[in-house]
């Protein structure tokens, strides 16, 4: 393993910056279509993010920040992260790693012609090999925790469904206790789980879901909203049935609740993506009784907002946290003060006035549009980057390049 790129290597993949910036999503959407050939190598992707072009785009802007910053590679740490992560959770090996280079360099030819000269292709080869060394030595240490710790397990593991909870019209929760008996992983709240399934329509189909519930050492729980197009969350509401198995990975990513928060807490969320807000309250009512935490949530109507009692309950249980959720399309049942507090859309101006803005540190997780007003809104109202923490459903292409 290289210790560090060569001088000449940082300078051409950093003139090549330019030539990305135009033709990168070209160029990996190329690079996919030479991977999946290989059906063993297709078979390690959620394809759902393939067909969105989410992913294509998400890894062109991973690759251009990377030849952009090739001299200071530290301020990719956080990605660097989220990308071993991801690996781990999709049971990605180091020997994976050769077919991708193959794939990435012969795309860059198949678009950029006879422009992809043998002092690009060289060191582009270089550098790929550098930051996949990074990777693996990451994913080996993510690994090497798991299976050392109580519960832990490497690769895939059978779960039985144990219990299937109906949250809400749109929103189901799935307790899942390992088939052989044993304890499970102490997740980080906000982490989730990877999945293969065996739909009617595909074999080893793979998706991510947040576990939404604290850790207890026995289950987890998952809590799924159902997407008509969604093959995952329809096979799981629609076909599997309590007592079915499924397989996941260990617990992965790098969105948690801190281990020892010292600053107050707002839990922000759209949607299904209070799934992993659920998590970290639970957590923050058993283990943190003196932080102040705000529970800010935003749903359509009472309909499909999921788990409004427990949420409620936990509240009052911990004593410190405050709840205040926003019905954007409130039913002709619902009433402020009743089924929920706010008419309309959470915006900054009510997050200013109502929490420790200047103070708190905010997690967030919910759909596209939530995320870019309020990720992008807190940025620009002074937060510092340092106190704005969220996970994103799927690729975080255009967030994250905002």
């Amino acid at each position: 393993m290289a210790t560090q790129l060569s001088e000449k290597t940082i300078a051409v993949v950093k003139a090549t910056a330019p030539v990305l910036a135009v033709h990168g999503e070209a160029i990996t959407k190329a690079m996919y279509a030479r991977l999946f050939q290989d059906e063993a190598i297709a078979s390690l992707f959620n394809h759902a993010n393939q067909a969105s072009g989410a992913q294509p785009k998400a890894l062109a802007g991973a690759v251009l920040a990377y030849a952009q910053n090739i001299d200071n590679l530290g301020v990719l740490g956080g990605a660097v992260e989220r990308m071993a992560q991801k690996h781990v959770g999709y049971h990605i090996l180091p020997e994976h790693y050769a077919a991708v280079a193959t794939a990435l360099l012969g795309a860059l030819v198949d678009v950029l012609g006879e422009a992809a000269n043998e002092d690009i292709l060289a060191a582009w080869g270089e550098a790929y090999w550098f930051l996949a060394d990074i990777l693996k030595g990451r994913e080996a240490a993510i690994r090497e925790a798991a299976a050392a710790a109580t519960g832990g397990w490497v690769g895939w593991r059978a779960f039985v469904v144990e219990k299937k909870i109906r949250e809400s019209k749109v929103i189901t929760s799935f307790i899942l206790r390992p088939r052989d008996g044993g304890p499970v992983i102490a997740h980080r709240p906000g982490q989730y789980l990877t999945f293969r399934f065996d739909t009617p329509s595909e074999k080893g189909l793979k998706r991510n879901y947040s576990i939404s519930a604290a850790p207890n050492g026995e289950t987890y729980r998952i809590s799924v909203k159902r997407e008509d197009e969604g093959h995952g969350s329809v096979f799981l509401h629609d076909v599997v049935a309590e007592g079915d198995i499924v397989e996941a990975t260990p617990p992965a990513g790098d969105f948690h609740l801190a281990p020892a928060p010292d600053r107050p807490v707002v839990l922000l969320s759209g949607g299904v993506g209070l799934t992993p807000m659920v998590a970290m309250l639970e957590a923050i009512a058993k283990d943190h009784p003196e932080l102040e935490t705000h529970f800010v949530h935003g749903a359509i109507n009472s309909r499909v907002h999921a788990m409004a009692h427990h949420v409620r309950g936990l509240a009052a249980e911990h004593g410190r946290t405050r709840v205040a959720t926003f019905y954007s399309e409130p039913l002709p049942s619902d009433a402020v003060g009743v089924t929920h507090d706010v008419d309309g859309m959470v915006d900054i101006d009510w997050l200013k006035t109502n929490t420790p803005f200047d103070a708190a540190d905010f997690y967030l997780c919910g759909p596209r549009p939530f995320m870019r007003a309020l990720v992008t809104g807190l940025a620009a109202a002074g937060v510092s980057p340092d106190r704005i923490k969220y996970e994103f459903f799927g690729p975080a292409d255009e967030l994250l390049a905002a």
